[in-house]
């Protein structure tokens, strides 16, 4: 009886492990998730937007493949706060990203030697979904600080915001960081002063214990004479190092610089390669990849391969470039089968800039027919930006979606995806873009957006519920400069607030769904709706106000430029290294 009994025991244990097994032999259903972002990227720069010139085969793909928005919003008009709101689906003026300073160079963070950086306590997308079990990266710009109290002390390193992974730039392009053809030279100079410092240090150190042990006579001013030079030589590198190449144009992988300063030309082929790596490292399981480009922004560094191809100069060629490495991590997805599991997301951080040129060749992007760019605050150039949604099977193919969106709607997005719930202690100006992308509901959940610059509240964009119509309201707008330019060109960004900014009373009234290039303001002879319209976009706004605590302004505080915040590979000031290698690159 006892035997029988152990059977019965034995073979139900069995049963318990066959089912165990299987369960856990099912894949992971959940789908992984590939942020595509691009920088200064005009809306017009693409063909599935309207380009006719430039080639962009592989998002026009994406585009096909998935869903278009038309009226995809940037929460702001430069690289810092746009991006900090699309990582945490808040305004910037929420998260203390934001400037009141008057020079626009403020309202980023304009070096790696400062103390802002986007405040710990902010929840992303990638901490939520790391919390659910997906592993988490981020290859490309970071461009929301690095170090707070002391050089490599990392504390807005992305490591601390959800990405498990980290390769690419922590700061963001700048003029100095490509063409540099005496780099070669330098770097060379360098192994060297570094070999002839240790040199000293060794003499030091060998000078004074022999003195001190009495083994040999030599006078102290020698000693100290040699401790001066050695100074001197360290303080006249330091000093011919002052431009941002060597301080800011670096690359790290997770917490360590890989390439002081960096190559940039081969940059995106090896942040490609390390795309592609995660993507293989974790086809069995959910992943976030936020692939974020530093393609297209000054000076458009661009591989040999490129360069030249594109009938629109050096920014052509790099708008090509960057498509090139879409159709790549594109293929990576299809050659592991993860296209039908992946939703893909494409737009870029905000508009074209449209002042920059070299002579008479423009270097910026495309704004479409859209009025302003990169920096002007309310303008639509240089917040109104593509948006491409892909998941197959679940998302019509072809479909375009008109209605106002906002890259802040990707942080609640994914949130409900995974099954997350969001924040309950602050406010969420995102919304859940599923319903209407798979169309299950017609219209936006937007009602009311509000176009900053810095802390200035620039324009408010009103989308009636159940209605086409989008009125946008302007309080303040840049002066452009010449007169008759379509820009500043005289000092490349438009401030936000002073003598060069506009205050509208009454306000300008454009209706966006009849005059998307805000060409013809209305005004109460023209427009039998204007007063009321002016009205009910003030009271949305007082509501608004009254939903913004005072938190500190990090790019207000915290911007200046710090020597003793600046990272360092190797030993300060010889901050030179590149632990890469020409194989790194992915071979065109």
């Amino acid at each position: 009886m006892m035997e029988h009994w152990s059977s019965l025991i034995i073979l139900s244990l069995v049963g318990v492990l066959l089912q165990v097994c299987e369960l856990t032999s099912v894949p992971d259903s959940r789908p992984n998730v590939l942020l595509i972002m691009a920088d200064d990227l005009g809306i017009g720069d693409l063909g599935c937007f309207g380009n006719v010139t430039l080639r962009t085969p592989n998002i026009d793909r994406l585009c096909k493949e998935g869903v278009k928005l038309t009226q995809h919003i940037s929460a702001e008009a430069l690289c810092t706060p746009s991006r900090s709101a699309f990582l945490t689906g808040r305004y910037p003026v929420r998260t203390g990203m934001v400037s009141r300073e008057v020079y626009r160079r403020h309202y980023v963070f304009n070096s790696l030697g400062v103390k802002g950086g986007l405040p710990l306590n902010e929840t992303t997308f990638a901490a939520t979904l790391k919390k659910q079990g997906y592993s988490t990266a981020l290859i490309g710009k970071w461009h929301q600080g690095l170090n707070c109290k002391y050089r490599n002390d990392y504390c807005h390193h992305p490591n601390h915001y959800g990405f498990d992974y980290f390769y690419g730039m922590p700061h963001t392009l700048t003029g100095s960081c490509w063409p540099d053809p005496s780099l070669p030279t330098e770097l060379a100079i360098e192994s060297k002063l570094w070999f002839c410092m240790e040199l000293i240090i060794i003499a030091v150190l060998t000078l004074t214990v022999g003195k001190l042990i009495r083994l040999f006579s030599i006078p102290w001013w020698i000693i100290i004479g040699i401790i001066l030079f050695g100074f001197y030589m360290a303080f006249s590198w330091f000093s011919s190092l002052q431009i941002s190449i060597y301080w800011d144009c670096i690359l790290m992988r997770q917490q360590e610089i890989t390439e002081q300063p960096m190559k940039a030309e081969r940059s995106g082929s090896i942040m490609l390669k390390e795309a592609v790596s995660f993507i293989e490292r974790n086809k069995d399981r959910p992943f976030l990849l936020f692939y974020s480009f530093l393609h297209v922004h000054i000076p458009l560094p661009t591989t040999n391969e490129f360069f030249g191809r594109s009938k629109h100069s050096l920014y052509g060629d790099n708008v090509e470039e960057m498509d090139f490495f879409v159709g790549k991590l594109l293929d990576a997805l299809d050659a592991k089968d993860l296209k039908n599991n992946t939703i893909v997301y494409f737009a870029s951080d905000h508009g074209g800039h449209l002042e920059i040129m070299k002579g008479n060749i423009h270097l910026g992007g495309f704004n479409e027919i859209y009025r302003g760019g990169k920096g002007m605050a309310g303008w639509e150039g240089g917040i109104r930006v593509p948006g491409i949604v892909r998941w197959p099977g679940i998302l019509p193919a072809g479909k375009v979606i008109e209605e106002p969106t906002s890259l802040m709607d990707i942080f609640p997005t994914l949130t409900a995806l995974v099954g997350a719930t969001l924040p309950q202690d602050r406010v969420i100006d995102g919304r859940d873009l599923m319903p209407l992308l798979k169309g299950e509901v017609e219209h936006s959940e937007h009602e009311f957006m509000y176009h900053y610059c810095g802390v200035f509240l620039h324009a408010v964009r009103w989308h009636p519920r159940n209605s086409s119509t989008v009125w946008k309201v302007h309080y303040m707008t840049p002066v452009f400069n010449p007169e008759g330019a379509i820009g500043c060109f005289d000092i490349l960004y438009c401030p936000c607030t002073g003598e060069n900014v506009i205050h509208h009373d009454p306000p300008l009234l454009f209706e966006l769904s009849r005059d998307p290039s805000e060409s013809n303001p209305l005004s109460p002879a023209d427009e039998p709706q204007y007063n009321s319209v002016i009205r009910i976009v003030a009271n949305a706004v007082e509501q608004h106000q009254k939903t913004i605590k005072i938190v500190p302004e990090q790019l207000t505080l915290y911007n200046d430029n710090i020597v003793g915040l600046r990272p360092c590979c190797g030993v300060f000031p010889f901050c030179f290294c590149d632990k890469e290698t020409e194989n790194s690159t992915i071979k065109l």
